[in-house]
């Protein structure tokens, strides 16, 4: 894995994971694309790719983090003062609490479909697929959201519990996580701002959770030795600046504008991806 590998991975974790466009699609088109233009032949990641993978996603983490650490102070203050007090009517202490329900949710739904999602990595015209539905239900999100004369800035029990199942399901490669979360929200009726914010915080336990329970269960110690370190730090600290760059902007986005234009990405890029694939030796 080169630098220019590295840093072209970086750029396109750091936007594909907030953008509704699905990081983990991207990541694997982006990988075997560069291998084709290449000349290598499309294999089995390697244990370094996974790796570096899981450095690109905790480089985005790091850049959400930074952008929202006024919000998850208050949030992880009211709630520490709520659980002592037994009082959780504060609403960051419910935010709180919303996040952690949501994250079990996840947690419950993507385990069992971990072993297909790591599964349909190596089926990349399916992936391509996935993406395609992606679109579809983008622009459903936008149909009903219209709809809906009246729209919530705050978060409700029903609402996370849908998000979360959402954020489950896009464990498998090609189903957006920000955009499943950030659709179902919409769904739900949440307003645009409300059901992003939300989308980018309940990624945070996820994300990290991952970040530190797979290297230790994949990784071997002795084989990360030789890994190209310079080129995965790169990777991550390009993905972190883009992730941060790309929240800041895309918050301001979804405040004014649809999410059409990605709908309409997801289902051109699915479909040329479909095709590529199906037709590629």
């Amino acid at each position: 894995m080169g630098f220019i590998q590295s840093i072209l991975m970086g750029i396109v974790q750091g936007l594909s994971e907030f953008l509704p466009i699905s990081s983990s699609a991207h990541l694997v088109f982006t990988s075997n694309f560069y291998k084709v233009f290449k000349g290598i032949e499309i294999v089995q990641q390697s244990n370094e790719e996974i790796f570096f993978d899981i450095m690109l996603h905790l480089g985005t983490l790091i850049a959400v983090i930074i952008f929202f650490r006024k919000e998850i102070f208050e949030i992880a203050k009211d709630l520490f003062i709520a659980c002592k007090t037994r009082d959780f009517s504060n609403h960051n202490a419910k935010l709180g609490l919303y996040i952690i329900l949501g994250t079990v949710i996840t947690i419950a739904l993507a385990l069992p479909l971990n072993d297909v999602a790591e599964h349909l990595v190596y089926h990349h015209a399916l992936v391509g697929g996935l993406l395609i539905l992606t679109g579809f239900v983008l622009f459903f999100s936008e149909y009903l959201s219209k709809k809906k004369e009246t729209k919530s800035d705050k978060l409700n029990l029903k609402q996370s519990v849908l998000v979360g199942l959402a954020q489950g399901l896009a464990v498998l490669p090609g189903f957006s996580r920000s955009g499943w979360t950030i659709a179902t929200g919409l769904f739900a009726g949440l307003n645009r701002e409300t059901a992003a914010r939300y989308s980018f915080l309940l990624s945070i336990p996820i994300i990290l959770g991952a970040s530190m329970v797979y290297p230790l269960i994949k990784i071997d110690v002795a084989e990360a030795v030789n890994y190209n370190w310079l080129s995965i730090i790169i990777g991550t600290i390009v993905s972190a600046i883009v992730g941060y760059l790309c929240i800041k902007y895309f918050m301001k986005f979804i405040s004014k504008f649809s999410l059409n234009i990605f709908a309409w990405y997801c289902i051109l890029m699915g479909a040329f991806t479909f095709i590529f694939f199906n037709f590629y030796k």
